[in-house]
């Protein structure tokens, strides 16, 4: 048969959040010079976080998806991005709810191929429907993704690989995530029919040097072919120099990897109690810094706390409370750490640019993917004591190991190897996604 590669279209819809449609909108400009015809279907609400992304992207069509209209949940809410946490269940609801839209967007644009995420395990079902191929797309990592899925298929066994693992207060922090949906489904249930649904290959994102292992596991768990995609790192600069210029006058005086970098995610608010802990173990590691504060908005704290913080630090640390270019701050020389809550995004921008990890997570599955970090030697987890309490005098000493001291300098060389590694396989892994894509096209 004549190849049509030019002819294939492929529509994206990624679940509601900034850590979702981001490595969607990656993935999809990759594909889209493989000769894929790219659609990303999301509501107004999400696209408003990409959208100059978008703009510099012209070869990634939108289309915009509209949940039902309910009145605990304004428009401006279909995003996870700024949501209260309280409304979370109700926009997977919402998004549940939305099925019968997706299903006329299908119908519509007659895609040859559909790539979802974790939430929405109605919309593989509904291609399915309209005769077009599916496929999963797990934008977390793999070592995640194995642990829990072992746990719901193999849950009398021990997880085979005891580096990966939570803890007692970990466990009863994430007690949420097994409520029941408006579908009777739990989290994890949902996830595990998404890959089920999945036509012969899961996508992921991730890459083997790091995660090989689990890759080869997920595999078998899932029994599908597992296709890392890679780190998904964005190619573009986030924003010209001019346009956050305090940030890098900041950055050019301290010296080459002298400073790490502080942030806890878009959607990840530490506790007061935290926050503070974080800012004296900052203070006693002696170690220059640049922090991405986040408050939920209207939090009364934040004043007052940050007037006090700047005033005893000075020069060695600077307080951002907006919004910073992550990618380009983790890329200047004098970041020689950054101080994460260790989304994935976040995991694999510091493995790909070389940064060592000092990993203190917060929820989801952010402590696992801190033990990856761990195992992988490409940063250190700040331990907390058995009650899940944050101890000061812990945080400064992992900072001082990763960035100053002789006894990180194996952590400071493995992240570069795995750096160069990432870097040198290159388009390899996206030729291999795109040809298996393309085989499942109805052409």
């Amino acid at each position: 048969m004549e190849s049509k590669d030019r002819g294939i279209t492929v529509l994206m819809l990624p679940w509601l959040g900034h850590g979702h449609i981001t490595p969607f909108l990656e993935l999809g400009k990759r594909l889209a010079r493989k000769g894929l015809s790219i659609y990303l279907c999301s509501t107004p609400a999400n696209f408003t976080s990409v959208k100059q992304t978008l703009t510099n992207n012209p070869s990634i069509k939108t289309i915009e998806i509209h949940l039902p209209n309910l009145p605990e949940l304004p428009p401006q809410h279909h995003t996870t991005n700024g949501l209260p946490p309280n409304l979370l269940p109700l926009l997977k609801r919402a998004f549940d709810m939305a099925e019968p839209n997706f299903s006329n967007i299908l119908q519509s644009l007659k895609p040859d191929l559909l790539i979802y995420d974790f939430i929405q395990f109605w919309a593989p079902r509904v291609a399915l429907s309209q005769n077009v191929p599916s496929v999963f797309f797990i934008t977390a990592g793999a070592a995640t993704s194995c642990f829990v899925f072992h746990k719901h298929i193999n849950s009398n066994s021990p997880f085979p690989f005891p580096n990966i693992y939570v803890t007692d207060y970990e466990k009863a922090k994430s007690e949420h995530s097994a409520k029941v949906n408006a579908h009777g489904m739990k989290l994890a249930e949902r996830i595990l029919s998404c890959a089920r649904q999945s036509h012969e290959v899961v996508l992921v994102k991730s890459c083997n040097e790091i995660e090989g292992k689990y890759i080869k596991y997920l595999s078998a768990l899932c029994e599908k072919t597992i296709l890392p995609v890679g780190s998904l790192v964005t190619e573009t600069v986030d924003c010209e120099k001019d346009d956050h210029a305090k940030i890098f006058e900041w950055l050019d005086k301290k010296n080459k990897a002298s400073t790490v970098f502080v942030s806890f995610g878009s959607e990840c608010f530490l506790p007061k109690e935290e926050m503070v802990e974080v800012a004296s173990g900052l203070e006693l590691s002696c170690v220059n810094f640049i922090w991405v504060v986040r408050f939920p908005i209207g939090d009364k704290f934040t004043g007052g706390f940050l007037k006090e913080l700047r005033e005893r630090v000075g020069e060695k640390g600077l307080i951002l409370e907006t919004w910073a270019p992550q990618l380009k701050i983790l890329s200047h020389s004098s970041i020689g750490g950054f101080v994460s809550h260790c989304g994935w995004g976040s995991v694999m921008e510091a493995v790909t640019l070389g940064i060592p990890i000092i990993a203190i997570p917060i929820q989801y599955d952010q402590p696992l993917n801190a033990r990856v970090v761990q195992e992988a030697g490409v940063g250190e987890e700040v331990k907390r004591g058995k009650n899940g309490k944050l101890e000061i005098g812990e945080i400064a000493k992992v900072i001082r190991k990763i960035v100053l001291n002789n006894d990180g300098d194996v952590v400071r060389r493995r992240t570069k190897y795995f750096s160069e590694c990432v870097r040198e396989r290159g388009d390899r892994d996206l030729d291999i996604v795109a040809r298996e894509l393309k085989k499942l096209c109805i052409i």
